[in-house]
């Protein structure tokens, strides 16, 4: 039995492996879109500095774009911000700027912020934003450099340069948060909106 009630496609605007894993896994059938903004640009013109607020601007700029050239769907759109206290972190463009971020991070606890949004018709109409505090153990120059090694170029497409469904569970000695906050994709917030909006079967 199909779980979804909606009369148009769930979209997920959004490429990204962990997310779309997590909406499958919930059972949820959905078609996914990339949305073609300028995170960075929007970001920079925004002037936010907090962490969560940036979350949710991008997540739901994202989800507007997608949900603009497709009328009668609900869009969802998500980001995630990592901060080191004040400082903020985006993806590293290589293997360089992945050492110098977990040289930073390692031995310091840092706070993922998970922002999910839901857009109908161009329009906000959901938004929620989770937090995981994440502790990374501390680490030798060679340890830091073993685990680039073994992760590869997956350390560019995450922020913090790790995945921690795959090999980034390595770095970490302790974790506060759900698993789906910290994989960018708050999802109970989310389930419970579409329940409440009556496009669920459970």
């Amino acid at each position: 039995m199909a779980l979804w009630r909606g009369k148009t496609p769930l979209i997920l605007a959004s490429q990204s492996s962990a997310r779309k894993m997590l909406l499958a896994n919930a059972g949820l059938e959905f078609e996914t879109a990339t949305a073609d903004i300028d995170e960075r640009g929007i970001q920079a013109a925004s002037r936010l500095s907090s962490p969560r607020e940036i979350a949710l601007l991008l997540a739901g700029e994202k989800a507007k774009a997608v949900s603009a050239n497709r009328p009668g769907t609900y869009v969802i759109g998500a980001d995630q911000t990592l901060a080191l206290g004040e400082r903020l972190f985006n993806k590293p463009t290589g293997r360089t700027q992945a050492l110098a971020q977990l040289r930073d991070l390692a031995g310091h606890s840092h706070e993922l912020n998970s922002a999910v949004t839901v857009a109908h018709d161009g329009k906000i109409v959901f938004e929620d934003v989770s937090i995981a505090r994440m502790t990374m153990r501390a680490m030798t120059e060679a340890e830091l450099s073993a685990y680039l090694d073994a992760a590869g170029d997956a350390v560019t497409t995450s922020v913090g340069a790790y995945q921690l469904e795959g090999l980034g569970i390595h770095l970490f000695e302790r974790i506060e948060g759900d698993h789906f906050t910290i994989l960018g994709l708050p999802l109970l917030p989310l389930l419970a909106f579409l329940r409440r909006e009556r496009l669920m079967t459970v």
